[in-house]
């Protein structure tokens, strides 16, 4: 029998630790605990600030990273009040072959990325990407957007885990596009992700490719006072039969 090992990922846009309802307040705390509490192996967080002076100056990846025990990788985005914000990965696994790729717009907005990064889990490479897409109100950015992070792992033969923010509820083109390449952990009666106090809109995934993996677990998990979004758990029991 091969080996097998569960992996727990989690997705979370946390809202540069900004509770709801709590304008200039930042409780970097809170959201440490919400990631302990899911006891995940590898974390994609969206809305990460980095030396902001809205968030009092803090490395916010950094000091999530200490206060869960995890590794960690900030993936800047654009320049924001002094300081950065962007995308961040949390890993109990070394995080190698790190990668910033810029998103294309067709309206002018605010600049996007995906984040890229290489993790062995089980003796086995995986690629853990992590995205959030334009927050416009029409779909143009979304969709390209989408369309370049599917140019980008098409030719990708290792597993690949894909997490994100990505302002697209199901039924949409965006996720038409994801769908043709990448399998979600949740396709039907998805429990909404915002706003965090009874949610209507599920906008924040998990999916994955190349993977003949086993989903154990999905859950939406019901927290409601962090950040603006609730946060993403999905759990994949992993064989080595995999490409490494």
């Amino acid at each position: 029998m091969s080996a097998t090992q569960e992996l727990r990922v989690l997705c979370y846009n946390i809202h540069h630790a900004n509770p709801p309802g709590k304008t200039g307040f930042i409780d970097i705390d809170a959201i440490a605990r919400v990631i302990r509490e899911a006891h995940p192996d590898i974390v994609a967080l969206q809305e990460v600030d980095r030396n902001t002076n809205r968030s009092g100056r803090i490395d916010e990846a950094k000091e999530l990273a200490e206060k869960t025990g995890l590794q960690y990788q900030f993936f800047k985005a654009i320049d924001h009040d002094g300081g950065e914000y962007g995308l961040a990965i949390l890993s109990r696994f070394p995080l190698t072959n790190t990668k910033l790729i810029p998103l294309p717009q067709a309206i002018k907005a605010e600049d996007r990325i995906l984040a890229l990064a290489t993790l062995k889990v089980n003796g086995q490479n995986i690629i853990f990407a992590n995205t959030h897409l334009d927050a416009t109100r029409t779909h143009e950015n979304r969709i390209l957007q989408m369309k370049e992070i599917l140019k980008t792992v098409e030719q990708e033969k290792l597993p690949i885990i894909l997490c994100g923010d990505l302002n697209s509820v199901a039924g949409s083109e965006t996720i038409n596009l994801l769908d043709m390449q990448f399998k979600r952990t949740c396709i039907d009666n998805c429990a909404g992700t915002v706003p965090q106090n009874n949610p209507t809109r599920t906008i924040d995934f998990i999916a994955s490719r190349n993977a003949d993996w086993t989903l154990l677990k999905y859950q939406v998990i019901p927290e409601t006072y962090a950040s603006d979004h609730r946060p993403v758990l999905a759990v994949f029991k992993l064989s080595n039969n995999n490409p490494k």
